[in-house]
Formats: C-alpha cells, structure tokens, sequence
C-alpha cells in the first residue's frame, strides 16, 4: 500500500444501483433484500442522482425513482486520497459516496468503514523518517528515534491553524481508538509538535492529556527553522492555534458534481 492511499484501494466494486424509471416499491424491495439504506441512481452508466431510505417516506409506491431522488450528489473519484474522502464523509455527514472517473461514469462505491479501515492499515508515517534523515543531513549528527507517550499540554505547536471539518474526523478516530502517533521533536527544554496538530487538538477537546508519539531525540545545541517561525507566529502553546469554520477550508469540492437540466430535460453531470 502507498504512503498515500487512493479510494480505488478501497473501495468495493460491485455496487447495487437504482434507475430513474424505477419504482418507490422497487426500491423498498432492494432495500429489503440487500440491508442497504440507499442507492446511487445510474442511467447508461452515469451516476444522475442518489436515493435513500429516507427520501421515500410518504411516497406513493408507484412513484418513480427520477421524481424522488437527489441530483445534487457528493461523488468520489478514484484517484482521491483516502484522507481527502475522510473529509468530505465526515464533513457531509453522508455514510458513503459513489465513486466515478472522469466521465461520471460509476466505478464503485466507498463507505465511512472503509474510511476506517484505511486508517487502521495506515503503516508508520514515513515523513518521521524523512525527517530524521533531512536533520542528520542538514546538522551532520545522528538522530535517534523512540516511541513515546508525551503530555500534549507541553507540546509546543508549528502549525497556526486547523481546520474544524478535519478536527471533527480527528473526534470520531480518536473515539474509535484509530488515531495514528504524532511526529515530535525532544529538546532538553522543550516538545516540539512537528506532525498531528489536528489529533492534538482533538484530543485536548475530549480531555485526553497523553497521546503515543514518536519522538526525535535532539541536543539543544540544534537550532531548528520551524522552532523560529513558530516563536515570530506567536506559537507558544496550543492554545495558540486558531480553528477555522467550515466555509474557510481550502480544500476544493471536486467530489462535487452540479446537475445542470438542458432545454431538453437532459441531465449532464459534467462541471
């Protein structure tokens, strides 16, 4: 697996699908048959629209699908991180998101489990690593690396800001018991929070006071970049970390897809 995976790792496949000239009743028996709450809505392959469990009630049973189903729909794309899509799950609060390529055309389908799933394969952060190798580079030392639980009340921060949809994802892991180490550096005065300011943060919110880090073992003699920029940022504790809203968050919804109704009644899925 990659240091990044990709929704085509896990997503499944074989996806049970609705068309827009079935019926309430016909869905209602899916839903019976197969325990799933809803169904993308395909048409020659094309993913129109979603319908869900909830979206039937007070239907008449011979209420066909196109009437009923949302055609404002959040879709994944096969080359998507994994991350990215725990963002946009948690973030929606949807329970899954139909997978597409590039032509709209459904490739599968990929739940919050698998989401999940793809957190608890996550293999040690290769960045700590990186970074062990960049700091013996950089200051010509040897730098050892141990695993550790540290007081996230004595980390001092490096990053400004995080994002209240990700610290939302960050709760839900955290509660399930999935969050992976944070990534610190250890001077004799002092923890320095180099990766998981999200996790942090999170964790402060749920009262934890310790978290498993691993910990990069340095002198105090090292003079390190991010220690300056975190001193003229204001950076001191983590209280000192900003949360920004929902609507400031940069990524950029490409998962979502805007259903535009031609003047022939014909759907197109394409942006």
């Amino acid at each position: 697996m990659t240091d990044h995976p990709k929704v085509k790792d896990y997503m499944t496949q074989e996806v049970d699908t609705v068309s827009p000239e079935d019926t309430v009743k016909d869905v209602i028996d899916l839903i019976r048959k197969t325990g799933h709450d809803g169904f993308p809505v395909v048409e020659d392959n094309n993913v129109t629209g979603y319908v869900s469990a909830s979206g039937l009630l007070e239907k008449g049973l011979g209420e066909k699908i196109s009437n009923v189903m949302s055609r404002d729909v959040l879709v994944a794309d096969t080359e998507m991180d994994m991350s990215d899509v725990a963002r946009v799950i948690f973030r929606s609060g949807k329970s899954k998101l139909p997978v597409v390529d590039n032509s709209g055309h459904l490739r599968g389908i990929i739940t919050n489990s698998d989401v999940i799933r793809s957190h608890i394969e996550r293999t040690s952060p290769q960045k700590v690593w990186t970074l062990k190798k960049t700091l013996e580079a950089i200051h010509n030392i040897h730098v050892d690396v141990i695993r550790e639980t540290v007081n996230i009340d004595e980390l001092v921060p490096t990053q400004p800001k995080v994002y209240a949809d990700e610290l939302d994802g960050r709760i839900y892991e955290l509660r399930k018991g999935l969050a992976e180490p944070i990534v610190v550096i250890k001077k004799p005065d002092k923890l320095i929070l180099v990766d998981g300011h999200h996790r942090v943060i999170a964790a402060k919110k749920l009262g934890i006071k310790n978290m498993d880090a691993y910990v990069i073992l340095l002198s105090s003699e090292i003079h390190l970049g991010m220690e300056k920029t975190a001193l003229s940022a204001g950076l001191r504790t983590l209280s000192d970390i900003k949360i920004l809203d929902y609507a400031k968050h940069p990524l950029v919804e490409i998962t979502k897809r805007l259903k535009k109704t031609d003047e022939n009644g014909l759907t197109d899925i394409n942006q």
